[in-house]
C-alpha cells in the first residue's frame, strides 16, 4: 500500500473531474449573486484556500478567529473560479476578482453543494457509517478487512486515514469536511470502489460534515462520557448521534444495545434497525458470545435470526474488539452480503485479517513484556481495555497515559480512578497539553487515581519518552505495558505547535534500548 502524509488533496478528489455550470448551481440552490456567471464552470469544491485546485468553488466559512472569505484572493490566485460565502464574507471577498455567490449559512449547504458538484448521488458503492463514543475506527477497519477477504474493492475514512483501494492518506479530522468527503467518494467512484465505510463523529453530524449523503447501513457502538466540552449533557451528546439514524441520513441501522443509550437509540431510531448484544438476557436480533481470549487474538460466535451463526476470531486482544467485529459483520449482512459467504472466507483465512493502526496495537516481540499502544482516551475505553488485559495477563499491568488539554476536563478524575483500579502500576505523563498547564492536567489525573485507590502505585513522569522507558524498566516477562492515548498519532500538540512524536515508534525504540527487541 502506498501512503502519503499531509493533506494529499489530489488523492482525496477525482483525478478526472467534470465541470458543471455555476449558473445552474446558483439556480438550483437559489443563491444570490450580483455578477454574471453564465460562462463560469466549477469542477471541485474546497473550504481551504491552501487546497484549491483550478476550477474549484472556494467556500469561505466564518471561523472562530478569522473568516474564510479573507482568503478569497489567495483562492482565486490558486485557480478558484468562484467564492461561496455568507453576507459578511461577501464584503471580504469583493476584491478577489472572481464571482461571489452568497447564502446565509454556507456550512449548512456545503454538503449538498459538494454532492451536486461531484455528483456523489450517482455513486454505486454501498456506503456504511459508524458512530458511537468508542470503537468507530475499529468497526470501519473490520468492515474494510472483511470486504477485502470477500474480494470486494473497498475504501474507508477514519480517524487514522482515508483509503481508496491501496492508496492511503493521513487524516486530520475524524470525519472530514463535507467538501473533502464528497471528493473522496467521487474519487472512489473513479477507482471502482464497490463499498466504503466512514467513521462519523457527533461533531460531524452537528457541523454538517456528512450532509448530502444517504448511507446504506449505519452502525452504533456505544455511548459513554466524552466531548462534554462540546455538548452540554450526555442527552445532548446522544441526540447528536441519534441524528444519523434518520431517513435523510441512512436506509437501515444496526445498534449495539449493551448500554442504556443503545437501547434508547434502537427505540428512537427513525429508520429500521437490527439489534446486537453480548449481554445475557437482553432481547436482541443478534447475539455475541465470546470464545477463547488470548493476548493476541479473540474468538467469538455471532448468532442471528433463523439459526444462522458464524464462529471466527480477530487478531486483536479484547472482548470489546469482538463486539466491534460483530457489529461489522451484522452491518455487512444488513447491506446484502451473505453470512454464509462471510463465514466461509473467514474460515478459509483463519479469521478476520484486520490491522487497526494504534488500536490495541502490539509493538513488542515474542519475548519480554507485552507492550500495547492504544488510542483510547475515555474512561469507558480504559475500563474495557484493562478488563480485557486482566483476563490474559499472568503478571502485572503497567499503564501509561495522559489527558487532552483544552478538551473535556470533567472526565479526568474518572480516567485516573479507572487506571488505578485496573492497573497494578500507573505512570501519568503528558499527552496533548495544548494551551493548558500540563502540570495541572497531570495533577487532576493523579488526584482521581489516589482518591479512588489511596495506596495505588502512581508515578508522575511528564516526558512521554521517559514515561514509556520507565514502564518498560518496571516490566518483566509476563507483564503488560499499556500505553493509552496516542495510538496512531505522530505528534504531540503543545501551545499550538505539533511536535513530532510517535508512541508506536518510541515504544519500539525503548524496547530495543532495553534489549527486548533486536
Amino acid at each position: 500500500m502506498s501512503h502519503v502524509t499531509g493533506t494529499g488533496s489530489a488523492l482525496l478528489r477525482p483525478e478526472h473531474p467534470s465541470s458543471r455550470s455555476l449558473s445552474q448551481l446558483v439556480a438550483d440552490f437559489g443563491f444570490e449573486t450580483s455578477e454574471r456567471v453564465d460562462t463560469v464552470e466549477v469542477s471541485g469544491v474546497t473550504v481551504s484556500s491552501r487546497a484549491v485546485e483550478p476550477g474549484d468553488l472556494y467556500v469561505g466559512l466564518p471561523g472562530a478567529r478569522v473568516h474564510g472569505a479573507s482568503f478569497a484572493a489567495a483562492a482565486a490566485e490558486a485557480g478558484a473560479t468562484a467564492v461561496l460565502t455568507d453576507p459578511a464574507g461577501a464584503e471580504l471577498a469583493v476584491d478577489a476578482g472572481i464571482p461571489v455567490i452568497v447564502t446565509d449559512a454556507p456550512r449548512a449547504v456545503l454538503g449538498d453543494v459538494a454532492a451536486w458538484i461531484y455528483r456523489t448521488a450517482d455513486n454505486p458503492a454501498t456506503l456504511f457509517a459508524v458512530t458511537g463514543t468508542n470503537g468507530k475506527t475499529s468497526v470501519v477497519y473490520m468492515i474494510s478487512a472483511i470486504l477485502a477477504q470477500l474480494g470486494v474493492r473497498a475504501g474507508l475514512s477514519s480517524t487514522a486515514e482515508r483509503r481508496i483501494g491501496d492508496v492511503a492518506v493521513t487524516s486530520s479530522l475524524t470525519t472530514p469536511e463535507a467538501s473533502e468527503l464528497h471528493g473522496l467518494l467521487a474519487r472512489m467512484r473513479e477507482a471502482e470502489v464497490r463499498a466504503a465505510a466512514v467513521e462519523v463523529s457527533a461533531q460531524a453530524l452537528s457541523r454538517h460534515r456528512v450532509d448530502g449523503i444517504v448511507f446504506d447501513v449505519v452502525g452504533f457502538t456505544n455511548l459513554s462520557h466524552d466531548h462534554l466540552d462540546d455538548y452540554a449533557s450526555m442527552d445532548e451528546y446522544f441526540e447528536a448521534k441519534l441524528a444519523l439514524f434518520a431517513p435523510d441520513r441512512a436506509r437501515r441501522g444496526v445498534v449495539t444495545v449493551d448500554d442504556e443509550w443503545g437501547s434508547r437509540l434502537a427505540q428512537e431510531s427513525r429508520i429500521p434497525v437490527t439489534t446486537l448484544s453480548a449481554v445475557a438476557g437482553v432481547e436482541t436480533d443478534w447475539r455475541l458470545e465470546l470464545g477463547e481470549q488470548r493476548i493476541d487474538s479473540t474468538e467469538f460466535t455471532l448468532s442471528g435470526p433463523d439459526g444462522r451463526s458464524v464462529t471466527t476470531s480477530i487478531p486483536i486482544l479484547g472482548s470489546f474488539m469482538a463486539a466491534n467485529a460483530a457489529l461489522a459483520i451484522v452491518m455487512l449482512v444488513e447491506s446484502g452480503y451473505d453470512l454464509e459467504a462471510i463465514g466461509q472466507v473467514l474460515s478459509r483465512d483463519g479469521g478476520i485479517q484486520a490491522y487497526i493502526p494504534g488500536r490495541a496495537e502490539r509493538v513488542s516481540g515474542e519475548s519480554g513484556p507485552v507492550v500495547f499502544v492504544d488510542y483510547g482516551h475515555t474512561p469507558d475505553a480504559f475500563e474495557r481495555a484493562l478488563a480485557s488485559l486482566r483476563v490474559v495477563t499472568p503478571g502485572k499491568i503497567i499503564m501509561v497515559f495522559g489527558a487532552d488539554g483544552d478538551r473535556d476536563a470533567t472526565k479526568r478524575a474518572d480516567m485516573g480512578a479507572i487506571a488505578a483500579r485496573g492497573a497494578d502500576e500507573v505512570i501519568i505523563t503528558d499527552f496533548h497539553p495544548r494551551f493548558e498547564d500540563p502540570a495541572a492536567i497531570r495533577a487532576a489525573l493523579i488526584t482521581g487515581a489516589l482518591d479512588a485507590v489511596p495506596d495505588a502505585h502512581v508515578e508522575e513522569i511528564a516526558d512521554q519518552r521517559a514515561a514509556i522507558r520507565a514502564a518498560i524498566a518496571h516490566a518483566a516477562e509476563g507483564d503488560v505495558v499499556f500505553y493509552a492515548g496516542p495510538g496512531h498519532e505522530d505528534y504531540q500538540e503543545v501551545a499550538g505547535v505539533h511536535l513530532p512524536y510517535s508512541a508506536r515508534d518510541d515504544a519500539r525504540l525503548a524496547l530495543r534500548e532495553a534489549g527486548w527487541l533486536s
